[in-house]
């Protein structure tokens, strides 16, 4: 049985997980490049409600260890933090809890996923990468991937490189237009 199809657009809901707040600022960007075309609304992860249900889900979260952080892995971000020759601010709440639970607990999405996260600008080989960990997770739910997984580029300080502000927003116009024509397509209406 398939689920009803709104005739208004639906909303999207990204959900972030950050340590330095360049997760977050990706995630801002991704949401104003959406909302050109529909509504979308921005989550902390501590502040995601468990199993829920979405129509659009973005889950973003930066790189740790080749794959989503992990208790150690946010310890050591806090250790980082304390380091001044860093110049890292550590957000506030970040040590509690991460994407890897969040998705755990089977969040669902009417018409879609996409994953993105922020990563060293390096070789993914050598890096890892979250959203790859993230779309593997959200797949088992059955729901369709949007768009492929993103990568936003940090350098070896943990600061966003130039640009990456600007590819965020056009991607999240990318997943937006993906969205509206999956919603099309599912009503049987042809795009003008």
């Amino acid at each position: 049985m398939t689920e009803p199809v709104p005739n208004r657009a639906p909303n999207a809901e990204i959900v972030f997980e950050s340590f330095f707040g360049n997760t977050r600022r990706v995630a801002e960007a991704i949401a104003d490049g959406m909302q050109e075309h529909l509504s979308a609304g921005l989550v902390d992860v501590r502040q995601a409600k468990p199993a829920g249900h979405h129509q659009v889900l973005v889950v973003g979260a930066p790189t740790h260890a080749h794959s989503l952080s992990r208790p150690a892995s946010r310890r050591e971000a806090e250790i980082w933090a304390r380091d001044p020759g860093k110049h890292l601010v550590l957000e506030h709440g970040s040590q509690e809890t991460g994407i890897r639970e969040w998705i755990e607990t089977g969040p669902t999405a009417t018409f879609g996923y996409a994953a993105f996260d922020t990563r060293v600008d390096m070789p993914r080989i050598f890096t890892g990468s979250a959203a790859a960990a993230i779309a593997k997770r959200l797949q088992k739910t059955g729901r369709r991937e949007l768009v492929r997984p993103e990568s936003f580029l940090v350098d070896k300080d943990s600061h966003l490189l130039p640009g990456e502000l600007e590819r965020a927003h056009a991607w999240g116009a990318t997943i937006a237009v993906a969205v509206l024509s999956t919603q099309l397509a599912a009503s049987g209406q042809q795009r003008p």
